[in-house]
């Protein structure tokens, strides 16, 4: 009797953590360029929590939007140099990258023709949509973005209403690879988000998780969803990509 409550609070103690995916490719870390950290201290912050919960490469991706976040590769690369001096400042060894969060909006079109993507390994892409309703040219992007070599993948695609879980599959079929925030499995954007994402992990749509970190809250979620039954799934039993970016 004493040997099974032995087995049984030792598996209990057992502490899951993201190590096996090793990247985390969606975070928006770098210092005072978007909605994310605003100095080099709550990068710093940011970053230390993420490696804390077992990341050992970090791809920041902040926005690129015409009526916002206005970055260039210009931009996002003075940022990253920023961060980088700071991380060597306090003595920090984990590896960091950046490309973009693209939004597509009325330019991204023509980014996407012009090759002014900012990409992640193998020519990977990440952008996201619009949270009201879907851009009409949405299929017609993509399939230019396989055309010209780019590997398209979409952030968050539990977040957006008014896309359902066959119109999701069907964008994966046309070789768009789909992001789920993690933390949406612990209900962090609401009921019917967290419901999305379930169905998406149960269908095994999804090819990426991530952080998209930006504040504290988050961090604090990302952990939280380590207690999970879908997270658990996705570190243990899922062919996830993320490694693919090491």
């Amino acid at each position: 009797m004493f040997g099974l409550f032995s087995k049984k609070k030792q598996k209990k103690d057992i502490t899951l953590n993201y190590e096996s995916i090793v990247v985390d490719m969606h975070s928006h870390v770098l210092p005072g360029i978007d909605d994310g950290a605003q100095t080099p201290e709550e990068s710093i912050i940011l970053i230390r929590k993420m490696m804390e919960l077992g990341i050992k490469k970090i791809i920041a991706t902040p926005h690129i939007m015409a009526d916002y976040y206005k970055n260039t590769s210009e931009t996002i690369g003075d940022a990253l140099k920023i961060l980088k001096a700071e991380l060597l400042k306090e003595n920090i060894d984990i590896e960091v990258e950046a490309a973009a969060e693209h939004y597509f909006d009325e330019t991204f079109e023509a980014r996407v023709n012009d090759h002014k993507l900012m990409i992640m390994g193998n020519n990977y892409v990440l952008f996201e949509l619009s949270f009201i309703s879907q851009p009409p040219n949405m299929f017609t992007v993509i399939q230019r973005m396989r055309e010209l070599g780019y590997r398209p993948i979409l952030a968050h695609p539990e977040r957006y209403p008014y896309i359902d879980i066959e119109q999701l599959r069907s964008l994966r079929e046309w070789g768009c690879s789909l992001q789920l925030n993690t933390i949406s499995l612990t209900g962090y954007y609401g009921k019917e988000a967290k419901k999305v994402a379930e169905n998406l992990v149960d269908n095994y749509l999804v090819d990426f998780i991530s952080s998209d970190m930006h504040h504290l809250r988050h961090a604090e979620a990302l952990k939280n969803a380590l207690s999970t039954h879908y997270v658990e799934k996705l570190l243990n039993y899922y062919p996830l990509k993320n490694v693919l970016l090491k």
